[in-house]
């Protein structure tokens, strides 16, 4: 208890330093944005109308107390209106949350799957050349830019084979190629990760002793060796599902997706900051679940943790 009191106290930490900073910073970008969506001369909008616009959103108050009234509208769930729509941001944020979080745990579920068949197969693989040909896959991935992967998957899979169709095409097949382009570039550092693991544990002499009883390859792979390798990997999985909505920006934009990668980009490009510190906070709060939740996950995959825990 006082482990889930402590890990939630940091989080909170987090929280509340990554809204002060991202509303500083988004304060400090150059020019105005209620000025630059009404101030067009082609509105026809009066001094008096443009000074009610702003005292709406609360533009000319002083910085403090800005983000004093901001601080207070997100804890009670009043995010402010967009700049560019008027619309509510969180009805903004809540219409685009849920393709970006198909598309991030779909993502997320193929990741692990080619970072574990990658890891145990450069294990133990068959022949020298196939355990060679994968370990060098993960470097390769992560050369890769997420865009340049998603050009490289429309050409080859969309115009030359014909068999994922970009217009047109259902749920199902709008999916498929957004799903690879942002599970490949995490799928490499996890399967970086898992591949040291399962080295380093392998060496330990506990293995030795398991394989001298007479344990087969299997069992020592997913008894022992794969049990103990993944707790590495559960902290670099935690750390990657944040840059999820990074890659979701460019591949939401590659692949013409709405989804919150969009709703960013549209924002950025609009100088929307209400909206802008949504998506920061937003990014922040599932960062910030997810490592909670891989720090509770630690104790339940080591037994040591648990004992330790309770002496």
């Amino acid at each position: 208890m006082a482990f889930l009191s402590r890990r939630a106290g940091q989080a909170l930490v987090v929280l509340v330093v990554a809204f002060v900073a991202a509303y500083v910073l988004l304060a400090l970008l150059p020019g105005d944005a209620v000025l630059a969506r009404y101030g067009s001369p082609e509105l026809g909008l009066s001094p008096d109308q443009l000074a009610d616009i702003r005292a709406s959103y609360g533009a000319d108050d002083a910085f403090p107390v800005r983000l004093w009234r901001s601080a207070l509208g997100f804890l009670t769930g009043d995010w402010g209106y967009s700049v560019q729509s008027g619309a509510a941001v969180s009805t903004l944020i809540a219409t685009a949350l849920p393709a970006t979080l198909v598309l991030a745990a779909l993502g997320f579920a193929l990741a692990l799957l080619l970072a574990g068949t990658i890891a145990f197969t450069a294990t133990y693989g068959r022949g020298r050349w196939l355990r060679r040909v994968f370990r060098s896959l993960p470097p390769f991935f992560v050369s890769l830019p997420v865009f340049w992967i998603g050009i490289i998957l429309i050409q080859v899979f969309s115009f030359r084979l014909g068999l994922v169709p970009v217009l047109n095409a259902n749920p199902v097949q709008s999916l498929i190629l957004p799903v690879i382009t942002i599970a490949i570039p995490i799928a490499a550092p996890l399967a970086q990760v898992l591949m040291r693991s399962i080295d380093e544990v392998s060496e330990q002499p506990f293995v030795a002793v398991v394989r001298a009883r007479g344990a087969s390859t299997s069992w020592l792979l997913w008894k022992d060796v794969s049990r103990n390798a993944l707790l590495p990997t559960l902290t670099m999985g935690g750390l990657l599902f944040g840059e999820l909505v990074g890659g979701a920006v460019v591949t939401e934009a590659v692949f013409a997706r709405e989804g919150i990668g969009q709703l960013t980009a549209q924002a950025v490009a609009n100088r929307d900051t209400p909206v802008l510190l949504a998506v920061v906070v937003l990014s922040t709060v599932v960062f910030v679940v997810i490592n909670l939740v891989v720090d509770l996950l630690y104790p339940v995959l080591d037994a040591r943790l648990r004992t330790g825990g309770a002496r």
